[in-house]
């Protein structure tokens, strides 16, 4: 049985995990190797979770993790729906704002800071929530599902697009850099469905889209390569990034695609009537 000094512990762990995720996801860095959607498939991965999803004008949906904006500007546009995004990390929320203002949306989509195990909305208050490569990171897992299903209303859908990875990867995969990378923690795809049916959901459809990934990893991998040659003419500063490790755990995982140990998924999943 763990002591109360073993949960203080476990949660400062857990706080520092996300504050570092955070920290790093709002970073010109991150934003260098991915690009604004810092997802496999970018927004037509995006804009299929949504049809999915069946959103439409006037729907209430929750952006979790919104990061920068880039998703849920983009549904308000797109569905013409009326988005509330969260995010752990301030900039990425003032950076948000700024998104919605410049593309006319700021009156359909709106950012607070949030977090998406205790998240700052009434019971019911949405008819969708999306969540796009960020529930794998979430240290509470469980907690994060059962507040997706409560401000959920009786028949709202929950989209998650995410990671999967097999329990077994080779030793590149796993650590902080790894979980940051949306790995560590990634789950089998059985392991989130069963999430979500224990929160209470029932689970409606489950796409793969590996190639997405795949495309993403080679893509990482050129930049990285690219980033090494100018950092090496003293062309480019990339601080804070040890470029050796990136290049081994990029490779790594191009490979564990390629042996189908990592794969990208997304579920859709309702809350019975």
């Amino acid at each position: 049985m763990a002591t109360n000094n073993d949960t203080i512990r476990v949660r400062s762990d857990q706080g520092q995990l996300k504050t570092c995720c955070a920290t790093l996801y709002e970073s010109d860095l991150t934003r260098f190797l991915l690009g604004d959607s810092f997802h496999p498939g970018g927004l037509q991965l995006t804009s299929e979770l949504g049809r999915m999803l069946g959103l439409r004008p006037a729907r209430r949906v929750l952006d979790v993790a919104c990061g920068k904006g880039t998703t849920a500007v983009f549904l308000a546009k797109e569905f013409r729906c009326e988005v509330f995004g969260i995010d752990f990390g301030e900039q990425n929320v003032a950076a948000a704002r700024s998104l919605a203002q410049a593309d006319h949306v700021d009156s359909r989509a709106q950012f607070e800071r949030g977090d998406a195990e205790n998240l700052p909305f009434a019971d019911a208050a949405f008819d969708a929530v999306i969540c796009e490569c960020a529930f794998c990171t979430f240290p509470n897992k469980v907690a994060s599902a059962r507040e997706f299903f409560r401000v959920l209303r009786r028949g709202g859908h929950v989209g998650i697009s995410d990671l999967t990875r097999e329990r077994t990867v080779s030793t590149e995969l796993d650590g902080l850099l790894a979980w940051i990378a949306c790995i560590g923690d990634a789950q089998t795809l059985d392991g989130y469905t069963a999430l979500l049916r224990d929160a209470g959901f029932t689970v409606d459809s489950v796409k793969q889209r590996n190639d997405a990934l795949e495309e993403m990893v080679n893509q990482v991998r050129v930049k990285l390569l690219g980033a090494e040659i100018m950092t090496k003419l003293k062309k480019l500063q990339l601080p804070g990034l040890d470029l050796g490790a990136a290049k081994r755990m990029a490779n790594s995982a191009m490979a564990a695609v390629k042996q189908g140990q990592l794969g990208y998924a997304l579920i859709c999943a309702t809350k019975p009537d």
